[in-house]
């Protein structure tokens, strides 16, 4: 029988050590879509996939959809070369 709650705690203790490792990042992501004012419905996309890189020449509009499948495919790279 498996214990729910046993799972459930290590999932939110996984996930608390999770979002403080990517805390920066998630900073200089909020920096760059301030920083480029892109219309609704779009956001910054860092050219270079590194989200600490903020220069203007960097940064670029585009939708939330392309920008979600640029992920996409780069984890699916890395998922196939295993």
């Amino acid at each position: 029988m498996r214990d729910y709650k046993k799972e459930y705690q290590q999932r939110k203790t996984y996930l608390k050590a999770y979002r403080k490792r990517k805390q920066a990042d998630n900073t200089s992501r909020k920096r760059a879509s301030r920083a480029m004012k892109c219309p609704k419905g779009q956001e910054a996309d860092h050219k270079d996939d590194n989200p600490k890189n903020n220069n203007r020449s960097n940064l670029r509009c585009i939708s939330r959809k392309e920008n979600r499948q640029k992920g996409a495919r780069k984890t699916h790279r890395v998922l196939k070369s295993k």
